[in-house]
């Protein structure tokens, strides 16, 4: 199994709690942007587009803490922006594990090596590494030749030195499901403890608007990716999220479920969308009219999302939230293979290789993009 047992406990007993305190909504993750800027200019992510004074600045680990205290969510993810680069990470990192609080520390994994000696390995921290398929693919998802080799190197160390790693792997139209495959067959081959899978979501900021999923493409891409699955591959997330992706499920979206907390306050509704911050999570809560988003709502922001901070909340709620749900998700993790010939044949159909359209931009040297933040 590739999430361990407390941690599985901790969401359940967290979840319940709710359930009795009759709470409708609550969240599961905590998304703590620290900040904003990165040693990768990748043509899928617009976070970089903000204007350099902004990408100068970063959360304090006493913001941090207090952001964590007020959400209350037993699980924290650490997106970015590039995390390793804030001053202050293994503060950061540190306080949470204080916390117990499980935390997912989002990286490309340039600077993994080398910082490798800042932490301790802990079951309440794990390197999620920022991985967009074989080599060829990931180089030019991130726009840097040599990317891939650098994030294996960091990879390898940090599981060798008794870390937690997962990957973390967006796709988009075009992707070859034989290639990702593949792609899961050298993840596992590297010990990387389980996988993480969602689809592109075309957001106002990213820079490459012409190359993420419709619904119906996403669910026959995952289809063909997870139909017919290799008892070796161990995925970092909810078996019935990935049922959602194959089109197997159907979820209304849960906004609330991971709250984003970043340099601006409290960021209404989710992660992805930007309608307005709240100066507090209660107020983010309490004031959001969260009636107007999700796919259900006729937003058309909405139209098109099936990504795992809208809809794996709702997975994981399903499963936590009854005995029912919990017997379902057991019978999805025991019959998991879902063979299907009709999928297995579409990985023979000729693919054409789609990267970004910005083509390959390599960035300065590190130590320049380091000093951003001087």
């Amino acid at each position: 199994m590739a999430v361990p047992v407390s941690q599985m406990w901790t969401v359940a007993t967290y979840v319940l709690r709710q359930k009795l305190a009759g709470r409708k909504r609550y969240p599961f993750v905590l998304m703590l942007e620290p900040l904003f800027r990165c040693n990768l200019a990748c043509a899928g992510c617009g976070k970089i587009q903000y204007p350099a004074h902004i990408l100068k600045k970063q959360l304090t680990p006493e913001e941090c803490f207090r952001a964590v205290d007020e959400c209350g969510a037993p699980m924290v993810s650490i997106p970015g922006g590039e995390p390793l680069m804030h001053p202050q990470i293994d503060e950061i990192v540190a306080g949470l594990v204080a916390r117990r609080k499980y935390i997912y520390l989002c990286t490309n994994a340039l600077l993994l090596k080398e910082k490798l000696h800042l932490f301790k390995p802990s079951k309440y921290l794990t390197f999620s590494v920022h991985m967009d398929g074989q080599k060829e693919h990931h180089d030019f998802s991130v726009c840097k030749e040599g990317g891939y080799e650098l994030a294996v190197t960091g990879v390898r160390e940090a599981v060798q030195r008794g870390f937690r790693v997962t990957t973390n792997t967006t796709l988009f139209d075009g992707a070859d499901p034989k290639s990702v495959r593949a792609f899961f067959d050298e993840m596992m081959e590297l010990g990387v403890e389980g996988m993480m899978l969602s689809p592109g979501y075309s957001y106002d900021k990213a820079p490459d608007q012409q190359h993420f999923l419709g619904r119906a493409r996403t669910r026959r891409l995952f289809r063909t990716i997870l139909s017919n699955r290799k008892q070796g591959w161990k995925f970092n997330q909810s078996v019935l999220f990935l049922e959602f992706l194959m089109g197997k499920r159907q979820y209304a979206c849960t906004p609330w479920g991971m709250p984003t907390y970043n340099l601006f306050g409290w960021q209404k509704p989710c992660y992805l969308l930007q309608d307005g911050y709240a100066d507090t999570f209660a107020e983010l809560m309490a004031e959001t009219e969260w009636a107007q988003y999700g796919t259900e709502s006729g937003n058309p922001k909405c139209a098109n999302c099936m990504v795992h901070s809208g809809y794996e909340a709702s997975a994981v709620d399903q499963t936590f939230g009854s005995l029912k749900g919990l017997l379902v998700t057991i019978r999805a993790m025991a019959f998991n293979k879902h063979e299907d010939a009709e999928a297995l044949t579409a990985l023979d159909e000729p693919m054409t290789p789609v990267h970004a359209p910005a083509g390959l931009v390599q960035l300065a040297k590190r130590e320049a993009a380091e000093n951003v933040g001087a």
